[in-house]
């Protein structure tokens, strides 16, 4: 079954209360930033995805599941900002620790267009798939770090085509 498409309005119907204000501001950041949104319900969630338009890859996603709003930031540019993932919350760092390893930096057991994030966190060596890495639970904690990781990002992508 193909993913439906649907509008940020209905998106946000599906976050819950205390994040509705907050999932607006990032949207309204990306948008105001160069960004192009994409919306669509899934069979486990909804999903808003964010491409920078002369970019032309996915920056980050927004899902709303059932335990809660979560934002996947693709930080393909981590190495240029490695003092900021040193002062990321203990439940942002839980989060990458959980997430699963590269197999195509672990093993070169994944697809080779693939390619994972090799990073530290205060000396702790990480080896995470890009797809897992860096989603994190929105809560009252994480939402500063969520929103500078992802003006980081945008702002190293910029810079690189500049």
């Amino acid at each position: 079954m193909p993913a439906e498409k649907i509008t940020f309005e209905q998106f946000l119907e599906t976050v819950e209360a205390s994040n509705k204000a907050y999932i607006q501001d990032l949207y309204n950041y990306f948008i105001e930033n160069g960004c192009k949104a994409t919306f669509e319900e899934k069979k486990t969630s909804m999903l808003a995805s964010f491409k920078h338009v002369k970019l032309k890859k996915v920056i980050a996603n927004m899902l709303s599941k059932s335990n809660g709003a979560l934002v996947r930031i693709y930080g393909d540019n981590i190495s240029k900002y490695p003092g900021f993932v040193d002062d990321l919350p203990q439940e942002m760092v839980q989060a990458i620790q959980k997430s699963g390893d590269c197999s195509r930096l672990t093993s070169n057991k994944c697809n080779p267009k693939c390619a994972g994030y090799d990073f530290l966190i205060k000396g702790e060596h990480f080896q995470k798939c890009r797809y897992s890495c860096f989603e994190f639970l929105v809560t009252e904690e994480s939402k500063p770090y969520i929103k500078s990781f992802i003006e980081l990002e945008i702002n190293a992508r910029i810079t690189a085509i500049s």
